[in-house]
Order: structure tokens, then C-alpha cells, then sequence
């Protein structure tokens, strides 16, 4: 069993910066993707940012891509999403997940293990 905790979200400007973290407890494998997702309010929930918890690949949606970066602590059990130059359309619940098996991928339904959301909002 994992559990994901987010935290960092909150109030900023547009142009501001944000760093999102989600903790990780229980039992984690190198195996395993680690990805951000998020979901604004009337939208369907959108791929944001993925990694593995192993190597040095990540996936960045066209979307945020040069704004948002995805890293990991792996001492810490940490994932963070690094986010500048926050625009308004940005603003969602950000939601952390962890796929056991198969990489990370674009799709939520194939992440096993989700977080509770922090939510983002960025003023015009």
C-alpha cells in the first residue's frame, strides 16, 4: 500500500512560481512512475508531469512544457512539481499518483495510487 500527500499549493500572481510536493509512504519500488495530474473546475482531469522513481527520464505535457519541471528526492520519498511563470488557466486541484507497473503514462486510469489534490490558483 502507498500513500501520497500533497502539499504547496495556494494563492499566487500570474508570472509567480509555485513548487508542489508529494510524499510518499509505504512501500516504493524503483519500478515505479510517479506522475502530477490536475483538474480544473467543469474539465476533465489533464496530465500535467511524470517521472520514475529509477533513471533520469520524465514526460512533460506540451501544455506546461518550459514552465514545469517534475523532479524526485529519493531520500526524502519526495516528487515535486516546480512550476513558473503561472498563468490563470493553470489553476486546478493538482493531484499526485503512482503507477506499480507499466512506466508512467498520459493516462490517469492506469495509476494505482492517488493523492488528495492541493489546490492552485493563480490570480490575473
Amino acid at each position: 500500500q502507498v500513500q501520497l500527500v500533497e502539499s504547496g499549493g495556494g494563492l499566487v500572481q500570474a508570472g509567480g512560481s509555485l513548487r508542489l510536493s508529494c510524499a510518499a509512504s509505504g512501500r516504493i519500488f524503483s519500478s515505479y512512475a510517479m506522475g502530477w495530474f490536475r483538474q480544473a473546475p467543469g474539465k476533465e482531469r489533464e496530465f500535467v508531469a511524470a517521472l520514475r522513481w529509477s533513471g533520469d527520464s520524465t514526460y512533460t505535457a506540451d501544455s506546461v512544457k518550459g514552465r514545469f519541471t517534475i523532479s524526485r528526492d529519493n531520500a526524502r520519498n519526495t516528487v515535486y512539481l516546480q512550476m513558473n511563470s503561472l498563468k490563470s488557466e493553470d489553476t486546478a486541484v493538482y493531484y499526485c499518483a503512482a503507477r506499480v507497473r507499466g512506466g508512467y503514462s498520459l493516462n490517469g486510469a492506469f495509476y494505482d495510487y492517488w493523492g488528495q489534490g492541493t489546490q492552485v490558483t493563480v490570480s490575473s
